[in-house]
């Protein structure tokens, strides 16, 4: 077996991997273009005129949700522990069952753009806008580090780029490119691009899943048997232990994971670009079957990775466990398909981080800058002008903050937007749409109190510093033991939104009747419909 630790030659043939970057970079900014024809207002802009059907944005959807974590950080976390590692797909599939059966058909029916308008529906509108607003951007910037740091891993893997600042060219350059889909295309073309990057992305996995299969005779007993033998246990306690802390930090991880998706705003946001909630609820059906194969899939190739590569290789690799998937695809086809391989994971990132910034831009443009600045009477195209300088400003951020974080762990960084969303988010939209009682007071002590507390314990946890692993390995200010904070940051917002409200004699006893009704039927929910 010739792997990478036994030679210095570049993984593949670096020009024909740039190559087949720039044909897919070339094909998805035609269909940019070409939708950006029809982008006039700001329906156009954020939902691409809610003219989706159920099966294209279920396709969309998956490709929006199978991020760099989904592929890379995955499929290493796999190779590396095993049992602990496939954890991840668990809790990222069944976290889709808390966004069909709660939050889907009700949101799509109660918003129009953003999760914001569903939360301000029977609020003070701009206090609460203002407090979901800040939750998205938080939430988006969490994500959008670990695309970056994605970006980062794998190009530095293709072109055989070892320093550090050529890693943060490479990430600088996604980054334009993810302005570009958003500022040329909005909603529209970032969906077209997320569509084609799922059937890429579901195709190649699958080739890859035969393949490896195909290697063991169809045998994945000798597969995995073989795997395990690499340091792909098949039973848990290698990432996460059976004693003490680590079996908690388990169980805080799984909360952040399954609660955390029905939270995150760029997956809510796509409820609004079908016409109807039967088409939300469709989508996500969609979207389940595609997302639940791939994981399949990620089994299969994460021991794949384990058997075939090699543990050390893996970790000696550019990118580390970010470059399990690529080093099999190139152990299993050589250089071409690894050059395929590659253009579907940078196809992954940068259908993500469009996804992620139009989500982020249209939270400020519509809720802080039209409904709180504005009081929801900007001038004639000023809030599409303010959505596209806010795209500009967080891809700047995003560049910044994933050359900050290249070489962590892509799912890692993932798990931690993911408790964000689940502690800030989650709370504050199940109460809106079922509790009665809730009120404006609940609604920012869920939000603020959920996102101070996730974002503090996460600062002071040992998952940035105090252990070998950490983003600064080399200092340690931490105090809270656990590496993810959902175990206690999900019942503090839960809890503080209960307290919130009950010390406010705020309630509408109307306007949540008039909630109720449009969140279960539809009626006088206003969504502009464009035929393609």
């Amino acid at each position: 077996m010739t792997t990478l630790a036994q030679t210095s030659q570049t993984v593949g043939s670096p020009g024909l991997n740039i190559a087949i970057f720039l044909g897919f970079v070339a094909v998805t900014l035609a269909l940019v273009v070409r939708a950006s024809r029809t982008n006039k207002s700001a329906a156009d802009m954020y939902v691409a005129g809610s003219a989706f059907t159920g099966r294209q944005n279920g396709v969309a959807i998956s490709g929006d949700y199978l991020s760099a974590a989904s592929f890379l950080g995955i499929a290493g976390a796999i190779a590396l522990t095993g049992y602990d590692g496939f954890l991840y797909s668990i809790g990222f599939l069944v976290a889709w069952l808390v966004a069909l059966l709660l939050v889907a058909e009700l949101l799509r029916n109660t918003g129009r753009f953003t999760m914001a308008d569903v939360l301000a529906f029977r609020m003070r509108e701009r206090p609460v806008r203002t407090a979901a607003a800040t939750s998205t951007l938080v939430v988006s910037f969490f994500y959008l580090l670990a695309q970056m740091a994605g970006a980062g891993g794998l190009v530095a893997l293709l072109l055989d780029i070892q320093g550090e600042a050529g890693q943060a060219v490479i990430i600088a350059l996604v980054g334009v490119l993810m302005i570009a889909y958003v500022l040329i295309g909005g909603m529209k073309g970032t969906t077209y691009v997320q569509m084609i990057k799922a059937a890429l992305l579901i195709a190649g996995a699958g080739l890859m899943t035969v393949w490896v299969l195909g290697k063991y005779g169809l045998n994945l007993s000798a597969l995995l048997g073989d795997g395990a033998a690499a340091g792909a246990a098949l039973e848990p306690g290698v990432k996460y232990g059976l004693t003490g802390v680590t079996k908690i930090d388990f169980i805080s991880l799984a909360l952040a994971l399954v609660l955390g998706t029905a939270g995150l705003p760029h997956i809510l946001m796509r409820f609004y670009t079908v016409p109807t909630a039967r088409e939300a609820r469709r989508s996500v059906v969609w979207a389940i079957g595609l997302i639940g194969l791939f994981y399949l899939f990620t089994l299969v190739l994460g021991y794949g990775a384990a058997a075939l590569v090699g543990a050390e290789t893996i970790k000696a690799a550019p990118g580390a466990a970010n470059s399990a998937a690529p080093l099999l695809a190139y152990e299993l086809g050589g250089t071409l398909l690894l050059g395929v391989i590659s253009a579907v994971a940078f196809a992954t990132i940068l259908a993500v981080v469009a996804g992620l910034t139009i989500t982020a831009s249209a939270s400020f443009a519509h809720d802080i800058y039209a409904q709180v600045l504005k009081r929801g009477k900007p001038s004639e195209g000023a809030e599409v002008r303010v959505a596209r300088i806010t795209a500009l400003v967080i891809g700047a951020l995003a560049i910044a903050g994933g050359i900050a974080a290249n070489g962590q762990n892509v799912a890692f960084l993932v798990a931690l937007a993911f408790a964000v969303a689940a502690s800030a988010n989650l709370p504050t939209i199940l109460y809106s749409l079922f509790w009665k009682r809730f009120n404006t007071r609940g609604s920012l002590w869920s939000i603020y109190g959920g996102l101070v507390i996730t974002l503090t314990l996460i600062v002071f946890s040992p998952a940035v510093s105090g252990a070998p692993t950490a983003m600064f390995p080399d200092s340690d200010w931490s105090w809270f033991p656990l590496a993810n904070p959902g175990l206690v940051s999900i019942p503090a917002s839960f809890l503080l939104g209960i307290i919130g409200t009950l010390t406010s004699k705020e309630y509408d006893a109307a306007k949540y009747a008039e909630m109720e009704v449009r969140s279960l039927t539809g009626a006088g929910a206003s969504h502009t419909v464009v035929q393609h």
